[in-house]
């Protein structure tokens, strides 16, 4: 009997949103030491207590089912950090710290603006609409929102008290409000909420969040759960190596006035490095496998992976269909099978299923669970019925795994019951992890690629993070930086912790998530926010190497962009 391998590939990511250069303002704000880092923006808490936590208790309830988690270092470092707040009870996210307010009576303006603006960031249809309370509550923002600025002044600690409650029961996971009794009396409660209903939520929230990674660490100990990695905050390697890499798919693609990034090389294998070694100090050895960040990837960069023990690497559809065609190849079934690259022998590499994946990112939302169940299992059964007789297909679903289940009923509750519940008893479909694939006494023959085009999981290419004017600059910025930061090295000027802490943020000016918000296709407002915080962050890093920061660093990038306009939303859904 023809069987099927099927391989989830769940990426968890969030960048460093933490301002490194601030300290806590506001009520119950603590001085921190520099390099603390005031958080900016909530989305990694958030998305640990509705989507991080659901995403293990899926599979929790269903041991048959096996998978791959990616976990980027950047994101791991900053959900123990905030375990560490809660450990304290010294808040470093503004939005925790109205949480923990007893008082909020006599907040300031500020804070009062925060919660307003922050409250209702999320998809009203199904994180605000089902419940008549925080609807309400919406409803008597908007009404003063047609008034002038002063009308807010109407609003009374109880209202705020309500509201700060409400948003985070709405970004509570699904399995936790079935598990935790607490957030069922307080969603039943509706209103009224005090400061004793307030901190109970803390501490549940801190509970969460402390158990978060160790409970990972469980689901890959039984050999459920494969954890690989992502280089250590999530650079676009093939571009740290070659600008022109953006070239191998868009051969006009304008270019940043710098000719390379300074140094990129050394970079890149330190960023590996870097992940390599911090996710064996969290799980106990270092990953078989990553997922480069954003899937893109280079013949350079692979050589690198290759040569840092790298065994499997995954990338997108459009980067395999580019490489066969520059390699002459036509294959029919190319995305079921594996692949090993001619120069780089020993590494594996998987392309993701582009129909399959984004069915789940972005169309069954709208479908019934069990439907979209259903019809997922049919499109896999359907693959393998066109498969030759000696041939076992390997389908690769890979996405995000927390940013598109905020658009389905119930946190994607159902789908993912129904989903797991029928892959684990098909008689012809195997979940398995790259892992174990690569492992078997017989493993899938891999096809020979004699060329790999640089591109990413979105179109193919890199456009994503360069070729556009704001995203350019970006990049020239970047360059000037590092040419600073090498020029101080140099010098010897710095002594061993100063070297490390320029080192650390200058990786996180590498992250290749202010290059994906720079643009007109993102909301203004998230473009200003992600746009104020990388050119805050590259002034740390001027000011650590102990130089003035360059005046063009107080300007916005992006045309149109305001550093008022400090607002954010998450990052799109694969």
């Amino acid at each position: 009997m023809k069987t099927l391998d099927l391989v989830f590939l769940w990426h968890m990511h969030q960048p460093d949103y933490r301002d490194h250069g601030a300290t806590g303002v506001g009520a119950g704000a603590t001085a921190t030491h520099d390099g603390d880092g005031e958080f900016v923006l909530p989305w990694v808490y958030l998305h640990a207590m509705k989507d991080y936590v659901d995403m293990a208790a899926h599979l929790e309830r269903h041991p048959q089912i096996r998978c791959v988690v990616n976990f980027v270092p950047v994101l791991l470092d900053q959900i123990e950090d905030y375990a560490r707040q809660f450990a304290s009870g010294h808040f470093r996210d503004p939005l925790l710290r109205m949480l923990a307010t007893p008082d909020l009576d006599h907040i300031g303006e500020a804070d009062r603006h925060l919660l307003l603006s922050t409250c209702f960031r999320s998809n009203h249809t199904k994180m605000l609409a089902p419940f008549p309370h925080y609807q309400r509550l919406h409803d008597i923002y908007m009404l003063l929102n047609h008034e002038s600025e002063s009308a807010y002044s109407y609003l009374s600690g109880a209202y705020f008290s309500d509201l700060v409650t409400w948003y985070h029961l709405a970004w509570t996971g699904e399995t936790e409000r079935r598990r935790n009794p607490l957030l069922a009396t307080l969603m039943s409660q509706g209103a009224g909420y005090d400061a004793e209903d307030r901190q109970r939520l803390v501490a549940s929230i801190g509970e969460l969040l402390g158990g978060l990674i160790p409970r990972w660490r469980a689901l890959a100990d039984r050999g459920q759960v494969e954890i690989s990695s992502t280089p250590q905050t999530h650079p676009l390697s093939p571009l740290l190596l070659d600008f022109s890499a953006a070239r191998e798919s868009l051969p006009d693609a304008p270019l940043p006035f710098a000719a390379a990034y300074p140094g990129g090389r050394s970079r890149v294998v330190r960023q590996i490095d870097d992940a390599r070694s911090s996710h064996a100090e969290r799980f106990g050895a270092p990953p078989i496998g990553m997922w480069p960040a954003e899937g893109a990837v280079s013949e350079d960069f692979v050589k690198h992976l290759v040569a840092a023990g790298c065994r499997w690497i995954a990338s997108g559809e459009g980067v395999l269909n580019n490489s066969l065609a520059a390699s002459k190849l036509v294959d029919s079934r190319a995305p079921y099978h594996p692949w090993q690259l001619q120069q780089a022998p020993g590494l594996t590499l998987f392309f993701r299923d582009e129909r399959l994946s984004d069915l789940i990112g972005f169309d069954y939302a709208k479908w019934h669970g069990r439907d979209a169940a259903q019809h997922l299992v049919l499109q896999l059964e359907t693959i393998l019925d066109a498969a030759a007789e000696n041939e076992t297909p390997v389908v690769s679903i890979i996405l995000d795994g927390e940013n598109a289940w905020e658009h389905y009923p119930y946190n994607g509750y159902y789908f993912f019951e129904d989903l797991y519940a029928l892959l684990a008893v098909h008689p012809r479909i195997r979940t398995t992890t790259y892992g174990e694939l690569l492992a078997r006494a017989e493993p899938s023959v891999a096809c020979v690629l004699p060329r790999l085009t640089a591109g990413s999981w979105v179109y193919g290419t890199l456009s994503t993070w360069i070729g556009d004017e704001s995203k350019n600059r970006g990049w020239d910025l970047l360059c000037e930086a590092k040419q600073s930061c090498d020029r101080v090295l140099a010098s010897g000027r710095l002594d061993t912790a100063q070297i490390a802490a320029v080192e650390a943020q200058l990786a996180i000016c590498e992250s290749s998530d202010w290059f994906w918000w720079f643009g007109d296709y993102n909301p203004s407002a998230a473009v200003a926010s992600f746009d104020s915080l990388y050119r805050r962050n590259l002034v740390r890093l001027y000011r650590l190497l102990q130089l003035e920061p360059p005046a063009q660093l107080e300007k916005p990038i992006c045309t149109g962009s305001s550093d008022a306009a400090h607002d954010g939303t998450m990052r799109r859904a694969k």
